[in-house]
C-alpha cells in the first residue's frame, strides 16, 4: 500500500546487494561461503559429509536410501544367497526318485 509508506524508495532492502553464500558443487544448496570456501550445509571441500546428531531432520534428508542405492539395493538378496558368485543357483525342483 503506497499511502501507508513513510518513505519513498527501497530503504534498507536497497543496500543488501552482496552475497556471502553461493551454490555448492556437492550438495547443490546455496550454502557455499565464498570467502571461507566452505559449505555450511555439507562441509565441502572436506572429505566427510557434515552431519550432527542434534539435526535429526537434516540427517534424514540425506541418509542412506534417499537416492538410487545402485549398489546397496541388491545386498539383501545377495546376503540371503550367501554372496555366491560365478556359480549357477541350485535347482529348486523336488528331487526325482
Amino acid at each position: 500500500n503506497s499511502e501507508s509508506a513513510m518513505t519513498k524508495g527501497v530503504g534498507r532492502t536497497g543496500t543488501r546487494n552482496d552475497k556471502s553464500h553461493t551454490l555448492c558443487r556437492r550438495c547443490g544448496k546455496s550454502s557455499f561461503h565464498i570467502q571461507k570456501g566452505v559449505c555450511s550445509s555439507c562441509g565441502y571441500p572436506g572429505k566427510k559429509m557434515r552431519r550432527f546428531n542434534w539435526a535429526n531432520k537434516a540427517k534424514r534428508r540425506r541418509t542412506l536410501g534417499t537416492g538410487r542405492m545402485k549398489y546397496m539395493k541388491h545386498i539383501p538378496r545377495r546376503f540371503k544367497n550367501g554372496f555366491r558368485e560365478n556359480i549357477t543357483a541350485p535347482s529348486r525342483k523336488p528331487a526325482s526318485k
